[in-house]
């Protein structure tokens, strides 16, 4: 995704310039980025950046008039604070339009600049008066910096790809990181897939001297918010009520067109409630699956058409299943596997998305701060398939993430379930157009960590924030049942069947279990998954490795290098492809494990140095297979 790559270092210029570059080309995978460089050799720091056209971070570097201090920023930036908007108006800027306030704020108070700015960021600042550079992020570490510390240099990138390029000996998987993939779907802590790059901890500013690290620093720590006082149900309310109102307009800023994806759920409706815009302002869209409208796309036109605006429906069907190997593999190397390939659809929705907006406003998140939902957890995949070595790593991740578990349950949800597990779809995301959500906001989540607990049990809350902002849309149910005109008796057995459809749609896909597999098998004339597929969700991988995708499948997966690689058994291999492929036997989720690290294998790590794969190449082409 967009963002900065730099070398600290004090090797000769003209290699530190010629390595910078190969990390910008890295990043730059689409015609709507642009790039540039800044360079103090005094400091030794060799920074660039790339950026989508018309973000607010595409003018770098930002300098201050005395140009003793230089800020190379990546991301959005939701302060709000009386100094910036002073500042704004003093630079007669309008808010929301451009960066060059961030550089007066430091000036002003450099001891405390970090931890004033708010959102989800990335930079480098330099000072030549003081002698530093200082890498940093934000609180939440959802704009992810890559580093690698070699002998000769300090590397760092918003990409992990743009460091594989010019250090090849980070060109080797990491085995840790294998097995928290496979068991957790991310890698855990600040590790990587790749042997010797980390992750730089959330609320870093680290401080580098004449091409050398000096001081590793946090600027925030969680306990400044878990040690808040509680506050009772009623003051609570009030407080987050009046966060959100004054926050959210600042989500809505900025000279981009802004578009905003719909679901049938509770958090994008409390910020429609809100925000309240004006009629056909607004584009709006949501995500539809081949089947049958889903609960999103039916709920999402109801809540649209209360709020006067026009809703556009993207589809994910044919035409997906057609371009699959592209965006199967597009999903894997731009995420640098952080995303295995049941995603990629989330990257055709959002390549479609930018031609609607190029910022998109979401929900995400919400219903991990309010209601501290927990999306993830360790799964125990096929163990027959896995070698002895990996088996062990699975193991050795089960325990950390329930060394993990153990704190604030806020805490868990934001700073490290947001940037671990959460992370990998944002970027993904992020490659397309500017993803924007006023759950992550720090005064917002501030206010949320004063909750009492008996209101993260449920979803009142919510409600009485949807209902005090647009009582039309409390009117209207959720796609879980909550809300609407219903009466008691009648929201309770419509609650049931809609969570009986979730239940059945996940069985006859994800998690139909083996001798449920082998009944299908035989029914599969009848056509059965039409009862239950896409009321709920827009994709359905089992029957599209079973059908469309299977010659696909086979291509890859049963290819040479595919069966040689360390991490599985070979025969195992061969025998649930095939058995999917036939369709007497359920292996979604460990094919979409298996063919994820076989494309970062491809993509990432095998490819030689220096190489990067054109958009329009597939490691093996689709030919669509009939389908349901």
């Amino acid at each position: 995704m967009p963002g900065i790559v730099g070398i600290i270092t004090t090797k000769p210029r003209e290699q530190a310039v010629r390595e910078l570059a190969q990390m910008i080309k890295a990043l730059c995978h689409e015609s709507f980025y642009t790039s540039g460089t800044w360079v103090d050799e005094e400091l030794g720091v060799y920074v660039g950046w790339v950026a989508q056209q018309g973000a607010s971070s595409e003018r770098m570097p930002l300098r201050s008039k005395r140009d003793g201090v230089v800020l190379i920023f990546s991301g959005e930036e939701f302060s709000g604070t009386e100094t910036v908007t002073r500042r704004k108006e003093q630079s007669h800027q309008i808010e929301g339009e451009g960066l060059e306030y961030l550089v007066h704020l430091y000036e002003e108070d450099t001891v405390h600049f970090f931890a004033r700015l708010n959102g989800t960021f990335q930079g480098m600042l330099a000072d030549r008066v003081l002698g530093t550079a200082t890498l940093f992020n934000d609180r939440y570490g959802m704009q992810r910096t890559y580093y690698y510390q070699a002998n000769d240099g300090f590397y760092f990138a918003a990409e992990a790809k743009a460091i594989l390029q010019v250090r090849p000996e980070t060109r080797k998987a990491d085995m840790r990181g294998i097995g928290e993939f496979i068991s957790c779907g991310c890698v855990l802590e600040n590790r990587s897939l790749f042997q010797g790059i980390q992750v730089l901890p959330a609320g870093s500013a680290w401080a580098f001297r004449k091409g050398a690290l000096e001081q590793k620093d946090l600027y925030f720590k969680e306990k400044e918010w878990e040690e808040q006082p509680r506050l009772d149900a009623e003051t609570y309310y009030r407080n987050l009520r009046d966060v959100f109102s004054e926050t959210l307009p600042r989500y809505f800023g900025g000279k981009q067109r802004l578009g905003m994806s719909l679901t049938g759920g509770l958090d994008t409706r409390m910020i429609l409630a809100w925000h309240q815009p004006a009629p056909q302002s607004l584009p709006c869209y949501s995500f539809g699956g081949m089947f049958r409208d889903s609960q999103d796309v039916m709920l999402s036109r109801k809540v649209a058409a209360a709020c006067q605006q026009a809703l556009q429906l993207i589809p994910v069907g044919s035409e997906f299943l057609a371009q699959f190997a592209r965006c199967a593999e597009r999903t894997v190397y731009l995420s640098d596997g952080c995303v295995d390939v049941s995603h990629s659809p989330d990257l055709f929705v959002n390549e479609r998305a930018r031609q609607i907006a190029p910022v998109r406003l979401t929900g995400n998140y919400g219903g991990e701060v309010l209601r501290r939902v927990r999306a993830f957890k360790p799964v125990m995949p096929v163990t027959d398939l896995f070698c002895p070595e990996v088996l062990s790593q699975i193991q050795t991740a089960q325990d950390t993430y329930d060394a993990q578990i153990h704190i604030h349950p806020l805490s868990f949800a934001v700073f490290r379930q947001a940037p671990w597990h959460h992370y990998g779809l944002r970027a993904l995301e992020q490659t397309q157009l500017s993803v924007r959500s006023p759950y992550l906001d720090n005064n917002f989540v501030r206010t949320v960590f004063q909750a009492p607990d008996s209101t993260c049990r449920n979803n009142d809350i919510c409600l009485r924030l949807i209902g005090e902002g647009n009582p039309d849309l409390l009117k209207i149910r959720t796609d879980r049942g909550y809300g609407g005109n219903s009466g008691r008796g009648a929201t309770a057995i419509l609650q049931e069947y809609l969570e009986f459809t979730a239940k059945a749609e996940y069985a006859y896909d994800y998690g139909m279990p083996q001798s449920v597999a082998r009944v299908d098998h035989f029914l599969k004339p009848l056509h059965i998954e039409r009862l239950f597929l896409g009321r709920h969700k827009f994709y359905h991988f089992r029957v599209w490795y079973r059908d469309a995708l299977s010659n696909y499948l086979r291509d890859v997966l049963l290819d040479s290098r595919t069966l040689s690689r360390p991490y599985w058994d070979r025969r195992r291999l061969e025998e649930i492809v095939n058995s999917h492929c036939k369709g007497n036997r359920n292996y979604t989720t460990a094919i979409h494990k298996v063919l994820t690290l076989e494309l970062v294998h491809r993509l990432l790590i095998d490819r030689p140095a220096g190489l990067l794969p054109d958009s329009a190449e597939t490691v093996a082409e689709v030919n669509v297979a009939p389908t349901l």
